[in-house]
Formats: C-alpha cells, sequence, structure tokens
C-alpha cells in the first residue's frame, strides 16, 4: 500500500478490559505497523496482554502522564515515517483501522494529519451518541487554514482516541505541546499555519463513548477552558469556541425533543454544567492551585504543576 513506515502508539492504565479487543482485531490488519504502548504504571494485567501481542512496552510513573509531553516522549521512541494514536478503550470497527486512516497521508502530500470517526459503544443512551453523531459525519472531508470561514473552530479539530500524524511534520512545529489536554487541535492548529492540510476519515471507524456525569461534564470543560485561554492561538484565529458550542446545543435539544422530550430539563442542566466549567476554566489562572486541582478532571496534573513536564 505505502513505502512509508507506520508506527501504532496507545497510552494505557489499568487497560486489561479492552486492550485485548483492540490488539486482536489488529493483529488482522493488511497493514503492517509497529506497535507501541505507554503504560502509566498499571496494577492489572496490561503489560502481559501487550506482551502477549508482541508490543513494545514503555512504563512511566501514573505522576508523569501528561496528554501532550507523553504522546510526544511515545513518538520519538518510534523512528517511524507516520505515527497513529489510539486510546486504550477505542475499539476498532475493522481490521483495516490503520489502513483506511493512514490513507489519505500516503495518497496527498500536503495532508499530514488524519483522524478517524468515532460511534458511540452498543447500548449508548442520547448524551453519549449525540456528540459523535454531531462531530463525526458519515463523509469524509479535507481541511485547511482557508475553510476558517466555514468551518470555524471546527476547522482544527481532531481527536488523538484515533488520528495519524506524519512525523516530519510534527518535527517542523517540535511536536504535540506539554499541555492540560487538547494536545491533538493545538498540533493541527499550527500544522495548518503552516499551510499543510487534515483529513477527516469517515472509513476509520473506532467504536468509542463514554457517559459522564454532570460533574464529569464541569471537570472536562474546566480543562478545556482553562488550556484554551493558556494557548490563546485558535481565538486568536477564529475568535472563541462558544459559537459552534451554540450550534452543538440547538442541535441536541432538538434530538432530545424527537426521542424524549422528558430528557429536555436534563439536556438544559448539562449544557449549562459544561458552559459554565468551560468559562470557569478559562479565567482558571486567577484560581488557586488546590482549587483548580478539585475542579479539574486530572487532579494530578496539578500535582506537578509548578515542574517542566517533560518525560526523560
Amino acid at each position: 500500500m505505502n513505502k512509508l513506515s507506520v508506527g501504532l502508539i496507545i497510552p494505557t492504565k489499568n487497560a486489561q478490559a479492552a486492550l485485548g479487543n483492540v490488539l486482536n482485531i489488529l493483529k488482522n490488519s493488511t497493514l503492517e505497523f509497529t506497535t507501541l504502548i505507554i503504560d502509566s504504571s498499571s496494577d492489572d494485567q496490561t503489560v502481559s496482554i501487550a506482551n502477549k501481542h508482541n508490543a513494545k512496552v514503555i512504563i512511566i510513573p501514573q505522576a508523569d502522564f501528561n496528554h501532550g509531553a507523553t504522546r510526544e516522549y511515545a513518538r520519538k521512541q518510534l523512528v517511524t515515517d507516520i505515527v497513529v494514536y489510539l486510546t486504550q478503550d477505542a475499539i476498532p470497527a475493522s481490521a483495516d483501522l490503520v489502513a483506511n486512516l493512514v490513507k489519505p497521508l500516503i495518497e496527498q502530500d500536503d495532508v499530514v494529519v488524519s483522524y478517524g470517526r468515532q460511534v458511540a459503544q452498543e447500548g449508548a443512551d442520547i448524551f453519549e451518541a449525540f456528540p459523535r453523531d454531531y462531530n463525526y459525519p458519515d463523509e469524509s472531508q479535507v481541511r485547511g487554514i482557508k475553510d476558517i470561514d466555514q468551518y470555524g473552530v471546527y476547522t482544527f479539530f481532531c481527536s488523538n482516541s484515533c488520528a495519524a500524524y506524519k512525523n516530519a511534520a510534527l518535527d517542523e512545529i517540535g511536536g504535540f505541546k506539554s499541555v492540560l489536554t487538547n494536545e491533538d487541535y493545538f498540533a493541527v492548529a499550527d500544522l495548518l499555519q503552516k499551510g499543510y492540510k487534515i483529513a477527516y476519515a469517515a472509513d476509520a471507524v473506532v467504536k468509542h463513548s463514554h457517559r459522564y456525569s454532570l460533574w464529569q461534564e464541569f471537570q472536562r470543560y474546566f480543562d478545556t477552558g482553562y488550556v484554551r485561554a493558556e494557548n490563546p492561538v485558535i481565538q486568536m484565529l477564529v475568535g472563541q469556541a462558544e459559537s459552534r458550542g451554540v450550534g452543538f446545543v440547538n442541535a441536541l435539544l432538538k434530538r432530545v425533543w424527537q426521542e424524549n422530550s422528558l430528557l429536555i430539563p436534563y439536556a438544559v442542566v448539562q449544557s449549562l454544567m459544561k458552559w459554565f466549567g468551560y468559562r470557569i476554566g478559562f479565567y482558571g489562572e486567577l484560581l488557586p492551585i488546590w482549587l483548580r486541582k478539585k475542579l479539574s478532571q486530572q487532579c494530578y496534573y496539578w500535582c506537578t504543576k509548578s515542574k517542566p513536564r517533560t518525560i526523560s
């Protein structure tokens, strides 16, 4: 299919429930690739499962994990032309996931990022499934910096739960930033500003969704708001992200009304929790560290906030 080498990276933490399934599916891939598991000191059978599937394994302390720095460290351990990222609970819909995901990178020189389609797990409710339907349509597309007027903040949308990058392009921007979250988002913004493009590969499908409590939704959006304020490149390019958020909420309310109108109050409360989380997070630098730690979904990040977020 190509002359470019491919490496797959999966960050893990107590992943025994799903990792074996992921690796079993991918072992039948038509495309050859090297697999690296970077594990945050699991205390279950994660490492044994990885070893059973002949994956390379690197173990790091849980406290050293960082969404950007850990992925950056891992990619430097694989000397490959293309690096693919999955999360431990992103279940491939077919063995050809990696092949379909890297295809746009192989066929188009200016495409340096590709991300796959995420669909909800079986049995997911409307609040778990709708975000997948809204953000991951069934048609592939390619976006560049010139598409900002059409797509706004969505121009830079990407998810490292299922994504592929050309390593040389990542090297040009210094790789992934050491950030609380959204490392993929900021990398794509940097790459598109250099004139590169991002592809959405709708045929590269993973089953990946979560049901969050209202408090968890608040924490997730606190983290997003915090990191967006800390790295203002997106606001500089397209302004705040609220416009897409308003579109999402309107579409969600319409779907809920059609399927179960009794859930409208919950949909409103959930949307408000997200918005409050984002806005408070956006001004999170004004809060003391102890309070940021309580409001964030990643308390361990704040324990080392004053230390350089690198892995040696």
